[in-house]
Parts: structure tokens; sequence; C-alpha cells
């Protein structure tokens, strides 16, 4: 069940009245958010409603020995219980296959057979399942008792495919709070709701269904011109795929009363690659900094940081997909964030003004592409004849449409529309009608479905 689909939209309708017609009763609602969680679980996979329950348990159980406990070493014991079984499940359904067949390429054995799938969102649902334990460990969250509050914030149904990454107790403070959603609120939902849909449907599917795919797939049959033009198609792809699939998310939690972080910024708009994380998948950068990064050793010496950064970033990397690729990608964007703090120790922070800022924009965005390229290739044999291609310097247009150029320019403007011209449009949006928003919503929804040339393809980050 996508987020984009008629069917979510009903399903999420359905949740929607049952939930605020028992939105007087704590315990009710608890228990809608968390049937609403196994149902939209169900849909994906019938295996996830038992695993996720059982891991969700036993990390309940650790909360409660952590709020019981003051000894260290129990406390101690309990984390790494959480980490071991969270951080186990990771490796043993996504890594331990690639693990095994880069053992086997490496020695020249036969590679073995390995019919096990990742169950989806299981990489999101690990990382925000975390933020509950490890954050009762550090004592910067008090937890909760309520084991039907815990199930139903581990695994709420909004974050669980693509995030954003919400940490636990950020969800648990809101459900004890009194529910309410006045027209403003329900407004800027269904705007958010609508802005996705229009970012995935209208622009990132055309993108990808009419040049990026077809580029990526057989890169030799493109010149260089059309290969680069390719290159800055999946940028924006990916980027409104993915806020896309944010809104809808941040739009349906907040039909039902709860506040997701943000999870974009402009990205393509940031000075160096330090400002692009501050912009990009936030939530994703907020978690490698709070619970990897600082967590490991040398914070105090000259040189561990930078190597700790370049480790953060390879991990970050791995989380995305079990490919030398993605390591490639995470070391890439690893190094430049060592280089830019190198930089920032040597010159100073002060931001550039002018056309320096502009010539910094320009070098970060061509950088961020570049790792793109590892970012969306199967195999490095793929980036490698996508960079000679660039690199021959053909120029032919003739597979990139009128139809292509036009979704480009309406998308690299829209992404650096101002803010404030955003939140005009917001505040617009929310003084119509309640039924006038409803019916332009599903007219939407029936709009770009039809208007969608291939048909809907499933969100990029599902697969991660």
């Amino acid at each position: 069940m996508q987020l984009f689909s008629s069917t979510y939209f009903v399903f999420l309708g359905a949740i929607f009245f049952l939930y605020w017609t028992v939105s007087r009763k704590r315990a009710l609602t608890l228990a809608v958010i968390l049937f609403a969680n196994y149902f939209f679980y169900a849909r994906w996979n019938l295996a996830l409603l038992v695993l996720i329950p059982a891991v969700s348990s036993v990390d309940f159980a650790v909360g409660m020995g952590l709020q019981a406990s003051e000894r260290g070493w129990v406390r101690r014991l309990l984390v790494t219980l959480s980490l071991a079984m969270n951080i186990g499940l990771l490796v043993f359904f996504k890594y331990l296959a690639f693990a095994l067949m880069s053992w086997a390429n490496w020695t020249g054995k036969t590679p073995p057979q390995w019919n096990w799938t990742l169950p989806i969102s299981l990489s999101f649902y690990v990382f925000q399942a975390l933020t509950y334990t490890l954050d009762l460990y550090r004592r910067d969250a008090k937890g909760t008792r309520s084991y039907l509050a815990h199930l139903a914030a581990v695994s709420f149904f909004p974050t669980i495919l693509a995030g954003p990454i919400t940490r636990v107790e950020t969800l648990l403070n809101q459900f004890e709070k009194p529910k309410s959603l006045d027209a403003a609120a329900g407004g800027r939902a269904l705007f958010l709701i609508g802005m996705g849909l229009t970012k995935k449907l209208l622009v990132a599917d055309y993108l990808g269904g009419n040049l990026v795919n077809r580029v990526f797939d057989f890169p030799n049959l493109y010149s260089g011109a059309e290969v680069l033009i390719a290159v800055y198609a999946y940028a924006l792809e990916l980027y409104y795929d993915f806020s896309g699939y944010t809104d809808i998310a941040i739009g349906s939690a907040l039909l039902l009363g709860i506040k997701l972080p943000e999870n974009f910024n402009m990205p393509y708009a940031a000075v160096n690659i330090a400002d692009f994380w501050r912009r990009w998948h936030i939530t994703l950068s907020n978690w490698l900094r709070d619970y990897l990064y600082f967590s490991l050793p040398g914070k105090r010496t000259k040189v561990m940081p930078y190597i700790n950064l370049i480790i953060t970033f390879v991990i970050g990397g791995l989380w995305h997909g079990a490919s030398w690729n993605f390591v490639a990608w995470g070391a890439l964007h690893g190094v430049g964030l060592a280089v830019v703090r190198l930089w920032q120790s040597w010159k100073g922070s002060a931001k550039a003004t002018g056309w320096v800022r502009y010539l910094n924009i320009f070098v970060t965005f061509h950088f961020v592409c570049f790792a793109w390229i590892y970012f969306r290739a199967q195999d490095f044999a793929t980036v490698t004849a996508m960079l000679w291609r660039i690199e021959s310097g053909s120029v032919s247009f003739v597979n990139v449409s009128k139809g292509l150029w036009m979704i480009l320019a309406i998308g690299f403007v829209a992404h650096y529309v101002p803010k404030k011209w955003y939140d005009f449009s917001v505040n617009v949006w929310v003084k119509v009608p309640f039924y006038a928003q409803a019916a332009a919503l599903a007219g939407l929804v029936v709009g770009l479905q039809y208007v969608a040339q291939t048909g809907a393809t499933p969100f990029i980050y599902n697969r991660f």
C-alpha cells in the first residue's frame, strides 16, 4: 500500500474518522494507531506482523529495565541487548548475503544461495526503535510504562517506510497530550499531502520514466550531454520522490494531531557538503551524528574526528543498501565533510557572500550530483560508463523531449522558491473551507494518477 495510492487514502480516511471518534480516550486512540500500524505492515508483508511486535516487545522490556535500574553494568547489558538484537536483524536480513557474496568473489569460491529478502522498512524501523533504548541509557528520555504506547510509537505507520526518523520519546510525549485538530492544522496537513503527491507523480516519476532509468540502464547509448542531463534529472527525481513521501507522511501524521520533524530544507542550495547534510534527510543526519559519530572514540584528538566523519558516513552509506556503490557514496560524503571541517578549522567558518556564495552552491551541487551517480548506478561498471560518456563531451539532446525540459525547469525553479512564498501559499490554502480542501485533494489524486504516463512507481527510499 503506497502512500500515493487511492487505497492508502481510503485507509487514512477511515483511520482519521475512527481516531477522532475515540480521541477523548487515550487507550482507544493508541489502539487505533497500533491497529493502523499493523494493518499497514500486513499490506506489505504478513511476516512483519510477527517480527515487529516481537522486537518491539523486547525493546519495551529493555526500556522498563533501564527505567528501573541504576546499576551501570545492568544498564550496559540491557542497552547492548537492544543494540545486538536490532543491528543483528539488519545484519542478518540486509548484509549477510552481501558479505558472503563479497567473500566468495574475493576468494574465487561459488557464491552461496540466499533466499531471504529484506523486510520492507526494517532499516527505518531499527533506527527509530533504537532512539528509545539509547535515549533511556543516556538518560535523555523518561520512557513509558505503557506497553500499548510503546508499540504504537516505534511502528508509527506514516514514518515507517521512509521516515522521517522520529525519536520515540517525541511520539510518546505527543501521545500523552490531549488531542485536538484545528482548521489550520487540518488545512496544512491536506496541503502537505497534495504537495507530496504533486512532487512524486508529476515531477519524480516523469523524470525517472522519461530519461533517468533509460540512461542509467544503457549509458553508452546516449551522448555525454544527455548523460549529464540524466544525472541532474536524477538529483531532482530523488529529491522530489523522497521529499514528496516526507510531505505525505508529515501530513498524514498531522491529521492525527501528531507533528513529525522536518526532513528537507532546500538541499541543493547548500554552500558546502556539511550544509547539505543540514538540509538533506535531516533526521538521518541527526541520527548519525547523535547516536554514531558522538559515540566514536578520539573526539579530543586532532585526527580522529576527521576519520570518524568518514566512518560515520561509510556506515550511513551501507545503511542505504548492501552494495559497494553505497560504500563509495558514503565515503565520498565522509571525505567531503572531513575536508570542509579541515578547511573551516584553518580559515574559519564565516559565511560567504555575493558571487562566492553562489560559486559554493554550484560546486556543492555538482559534488552531490557526482556522488549520486554511485548512489543510483547498479555497479561500478555503470559508474565508469556514465563518467566516460560525460567526459567524451559529445553533445546531442535528441532523447531529451520538450516535456522533459519543462519538468526539469519546473523542478529547479520550485526547489529554489523562497520559504516565505511557500508559507504564503499555505496561509492562503488554510483559509479555504475544509470540505473544499478535501474535494480538491481528491481531485488532485485522481488527476495526477491519470496524468502519470507509465503508472506510479514505488518510492525510491522504500527499498532501503
